[in-house]
């Protein structure tokens, strides 16, 4: 059996949910334990902390510790790359998930140098999905992070240069038409063009006491938390879409019952899976129902989900051990300039030729407006966002001379 990186930490410490969403976003197997509710975890904590407690405490493999470490820290420990070979590139793509991968994999091809940033860890929310039963060529289904491995796989044998836990914090337009990429780490690239594929995040719901919870009973990838609730009688999910109703169907492999909550009057989620959350006999669904605020226990956890039902005025508390949400997106655009357009919900905007209102900026997947959202789309732009890349690049005389 592989060997665990072990996360001692508390529900309620910050630094912990951090440290373990950054070994969820790069896939690195770990196990997770509560110092509240185990001595023998306390006392090791201490023990290695010179009699202190102080979390996350983490132990590797290797029998290395790390003692509330940055991601940079957690980075270096992973050996991750974090810094680009030179500081000029033919191409920039900003985001690792099938759509960036994609890009870079063409571009690759066209033997433009390419360098591929990501702010988590390569292969997007495809590589934190438990399964993928609707990517072309795969009939069996196949697992996300097998397909997210492929994807990387793929671009580095043309000799793609990746960088992960890297950050992007803005965006310039030279007067020669040159893009530079700013960055977190002190380096800083430019670029003939770039291609943003930064997709999107967990939308929150916004209510009296979420914040608080999150990590502490209130969760957003059910591959990453489920497990933690093997043997739970119930468990929540806030969303009646396609996301909703495929990860409440995972979590039934944990839980006695699912129970969905839905705030309109009917499930968005196709029929296929609606059909088949119906015929579960773990499933439990209510419509029109919206939540409230959701309260917390003394020991800072979960306790119950307050509920109104917007039919009957019928008000009810839930109490599940845990509750995982999924009611949309939100694009990661904050790094972006006032200059590149944004619709009403943040997403990019762009052209017929996929580029945004910054000339040689190009956008595509998840984070652009009216894309739809699907991996197989999202690999689709990216292989034609480079197509359009490479028609920019051909107008200014830059694909010539980067050939040659």
């Amino acid at each position: 059996m592989e060997e665990k990186v072990m996360v001692l930490g508390a529900n309620w410490c910050p630094d912990c949910k951090r440290a373990k969403k950054f070994f969820v976003d790069h896939r690195v197997p770990f196990s997770y334990v509560d110092i509240e509710l185990d001595p023998a975890a306390r006392f090791l904590v201490e023990e290695h902390n010179n009699g202190k407690t102080i979390i996350p405490t983490i132990i590797f493999p290797d029998g290395s510790i790390l003692v509330e470490p940055s991601n940079s820290e957690l980075a270096n420990k992973l050996e991750l790359k974090l810094e680009g070979s030179r500081d000029n590139y033919d191409l920039i793509v900003i985001g690792g998930g099938p759509a960036g991968l994609s890009a870079a994999l063409y571009a690759a091809r066209e033997g433009l140098q390419t360098l591929v940033i990501d702010r988590s860890g390569l292969g997007g929310q495809a590589g934190v999905t438990e399964r993928i039963d609707n990517y072309p060529g795969f009939p069996e289904g196949i697992a996300g992070a097998e397909l997210a491995d492929r994807f990387v796989e793929h671009a580095r044998r043309y000799g793609v240069e990746m960088l992960e836990a890297a950050n992007v914090t803005g965006i310039e337009s030279e007067p020669d038409g040159t893009i530079d990429v700013l960055t977190d780490g002190g380096r800083n690239y430019s670029a003939s063009a770039v291609v943003i594929a930064s997709g999107s995040s967990y939308r929150r719901l916004g209510v009296e006491g979420e914040d608080d919870l999150i990590g502490a009973g209130v969760h957003f990838c059910a591959t990453c938390d489920g497990p933690f609730y093997k043997g739970a009688k119930e468990l929540l999910v806030v969303g009646g879409g396609n996301s909703g109703i495929e990860e409440g169907l995972f979590l039934t492999n944990f839980a006695q019952r699912v129970t969905v909550l839905e705030a309109t009057s009917k499930l968005a989620a196709s029929k296929l899976l609606q059909d088949k959350a119906r015929s579960n006999p773990k499933f439990e669904i209510h419509t029109d129902t919206s939540i409230d605020r959701l309260i917390k226990t003394d020991s800072g956890r979960l306790g119950g989900v307050s509920t109104i039902n917007s039919v009957t005025g019928e008000a009810k508390v839930f109490h599940p051990d845990g509750m995982f949400i999924f009611i949309g997106l939100t694009p990661n655009t904050s790094f972006l300039p006032k200059t590149i357009e944004l619709d009403s919900r943040g997403f990019i905007c762009t052209k017929e030729n996929l580029e945004t209102s910054i000339p040689g900026v190009f956008a595509a997947g998840d984070v652009r407006a009216g894309s739809t959202k699907q991996l197989a789309s999202a690999a689709g732009e990216g292989a034609a966002v480079l197509l359009m890349v490479r028609s920019y690049l051909e107008r200014r005389g830059e694909l010539a001379r980067h050939q040659g």
